[in-house]
């Protein structure tokens, strides 16, 4: 499956919960081992960010799909 999203995290399904109108799905993420984060020059030259440094990648999105 092909999509244009940027940030796609393969895995395996290891719970699933049914509700009446919603499913909690979770999911063991094993690739990609790198993820991609657009951001602006601003906020990288603010953070200071250099490579080889540790950060913390925090996904904000309003919706999560999931392919299969």
């Amino acid at each position: 499956m092909q999509l244009s999203a940027r940030n796609q995290l393969t895995g395996k399904v290891t719970g699933v919960d049914l509700g009446a109108v919603m499913a909690n799905i979770k999911i063991e993420v094993t690739e990609p081992n790198t993820i991609t984060a657009v951001i602006t020059k601003e906020s990288a030259e603010k953070l200071g960010l250099s490579e080889g440094d540790d950060v913390t990648a925090i996904i904000k999105s309003t919706e999560v799909l999931i392919g299969k």
